[in-house]
């Protein structure tokens, strides 16, 4: 069992005999997003879904070192002596308790449930990033790039693995962190740091990199290898609570924009540059670690590699000519790391036969068959339809879906990580020209400028997208082909708002202000149930292309049961909900 805790996106992972059979995060359970705390629930319904009880544990791997964080922690408070003093006296005893915990915490969980505690070993952050990058890959070798904020010291880490080891080549220690950096910027533009990047990343393509050569040159020190040094005048997470120093503020020409503030030119330009400048460092990384381990495959982990643009960037201009990123990249899938590390390095169970997909296309959750859905929504007198006939129903959401209504869909077993990949999804027709406003503003309350990503058909994928290979785990942006764009007229809008709502091309709810997308190709035989349904759209419209988003409403994580995806589809306006076989229409 991998057992990831501490910071932010706490989870659970159970691998059985070189296997990954199950992967829950806590948020799921808890209903707090990017919950941190010991995820006692997420081992329990992790070892459910694997069939296995507390007992039939052998080994429990923790995502990290505690004793190193704690070390880490102390070093850099004490070389700061203006906040030493409250850094060491008020919140370094918060910081003990968490990361000194640990083996407490894992110890009562077993003894609640009546069972010795197995051994509990510790593997590096990561360390753990990098098993999760590279041993549920396809590959029997490749080459392994990590980039996070900060693990124990190591911010950035490159690897080779083979066949069931992992050999470590080299890391960035804190504080010369890209990861950081962009939350850095993040922050200064108005976002919350450690969950607003993506909202930094779906800014940029709205500006110009025009603070790119400045950021170069004062800021960030990027060598020919990928290696950051951070000019730390500019920063102050050394010394205090904000991220950046008034010497950044001075430099970027004015103060941080308040939380929540509508991003100005400014705003935009600033996040085109800092995407620009993690671009030039994920590919810098990867040309040296091409050139240093001469293999043609690369797997990325680390919050980083959630960065879609840098991710899409490396596939089109980097030297490698196979990418596999860890859909759950951040500290989520640390836990899956953690226990592979333990089953391959320590306990030396061989990898499952390359070639194989270790993730299981991401669906490592719990699920809820129509055979339990059903009494339940009787129970509580939920109007409901039972469409048994699988062709039928399909046809009908198809029908739904090419006129106009938004469609939250509930199957099968939960995702891990952060995107939603057809098993807990909101869906909407990709050719409409008022769905992305719609979700934005009425379902999900977020910035109408973030865009939604399409789940295509993989056998139709590069007739629509600028694509080469698969994509089952939105983790790359792609280009719509040239053939599916549409012209726009007259000069651009000033508001951000009013560019989103300019038609770019056939598929508008899915295709940003720079014709990209962050694609989802799905595959019958990795993910039946969706395809299915992309195929009966097919049938119905001649388009194999559906807007796909995360069946979850504003700070809120994805939806686990099907009483969160009631509970969820009854506050935010969907037009239908799609239990299993189990039809509840809205409420008008």
């Amino acid at each position: 069992m991998g057992v990831s805790a501490g910071f932010h996106d706490s989870a659970a992972a159970v691998v059985v005999d070189g296997v990954l059979v199950a992967a829950v995060e806590q948020e799921r359970l808890s209903r707090t997003k990017h919950d941190a705390s010991f995820p006692a629930s997420a081992m329990d319904v992790a070892l459910a879904v694997a069939g296995a009880s507390p007992g039939d544990v052998d080994l429990v791997v923790h995502h990290e070192r505690p004793v190193v964080v704690l070390d880490r922690y102390l070093a850099t408070r004490l070389r700061t002596s203006v906040t030493a003093p409250r850094s060491l006296f008020v919140d370094a005893p918060r910081v003990v308790r968490t990361q000194m915990g640990a083996a407490r915490r894992v110890s009562r969980w077993f003894t609640d449930r009546g069972v010795r505690t197995p051994p509990l070993a510790y593997a590096e952050h990561h360390q753990s990033h990098v098993a999760a990058a590279f041993f549920p890959s396809p590959f029997e070798r490749a080459a392994v790039l990590t980039m996070d904020g900060v693990g124990e010291w190591a911010c950035s880490s490159t690897a080779r693995g083979d066949g069931s080891t992992l050999d470590l080549l080299a890391q960035v220690d804190f504080p010369d962190s890209v990861g950081l950096f962009y939350s850095a910027v993040t922050e200064y533009c108005g976002f919350r740091p450690n969950s607003g990047e993506g909202e930094l990343m779906g800014l940029a393509p709205f500006g110009e990199p025009r603070f790119a050569d400045v950021l170069l040159d004062r800021v960030i020190d990027v060598g020919d290898d990928g290696s950051v040094r951070l000019d730390l005048k500019y920063f102050s997470f050394l010394r205090g609570r904000r991220s950046t120093s008034r010497a950044f503020h001075e430099l970027l020409g004015g103060p941080p924009r308040p939380r929540g503030a509508v991003p100005d030119r400014r705003s935009s330009d600033l996040a085109a540059s800092a995407q620009a400048v993690l671009d030039e460092v994920v590919l810098r990384s990867a040309r040296h670690l091409h050139a240093q381990t001469g293999l043609d495959a690369v797997c990325l982990a680390g919050g980083v590699a959630l960065n879609c643009v840098a991710n899409g960037r490396l596939r089109t201009d980097g030297p490698f000519e196979h990418v596999w990123v860890q859909p759950a990249a951040g500290d989520a899938g640390a836990a899956v790391g953690a226990a592979l590390w333990g089953a391959h390095e320590l306990a030396g169970d061989p990898r499952p036969t390359p070639g194989t997909d270790g993730m299981s296309g991401a669906f490592l959750g719990p699920s809820f068959p129509s055979s339990e859905i059903r009494p339940w929504l009787e129970a509580e007198q939920v109007p409901h339809r039972v469409v048994a006939d699988r062709p039928q129903l399909l046809d009908e959401v198809a029908a739904r879906l090419s006129g106009g209504e938004v469609v939250g869909w509930f199957c099968g077993r939960m995702e891990f990580g952060p995107r939603a990949l057809g098993h807990r999804s909101i869906l909407a027709d990709a050719r409409s020209s008022t769905v992305q406003a719609r979700l934005n503003g009425l379902v999900k309350e977020r910035a109408s400028f973030r865009p939604f990503a399409p789940a295509v058909l993989a056998s139709h994928a590069s007739d629509w997208f600028d694509v080469v290979g698969d994509l089952p785990y939105m983790t790359a942006t792609v280009q719509v082909r040239d053939e599916h764009r549409r012209d726009v007229d007259g000069p651009l809008p000033e508001s951000l708002e009013d560019q989103v709502q300019q038609v770019r091309s056939v598929l508008p709810a899915v295709t940003h202000v720079d014709h990209s997308a962050r694609l989802q190709t799905v595959a019958a035989d990795q993910n039946p149930e969706f395809a299915e349904l992309l195929e009966a759209f097919l049938a119905r419209t001649g388009c194999p292309v559906l807007l796909n988003t995360s069946f979850n409403a504003r700070d809120e994580p994805v939806v686990c049961t099907p009483q969160d995806a009631l509970a969820t589809f009854r506050r935010t306006g969907l037009d239908l909900l799609v239990l299993e076989d189990c039809l509840v229409e809205a409420d008008r």
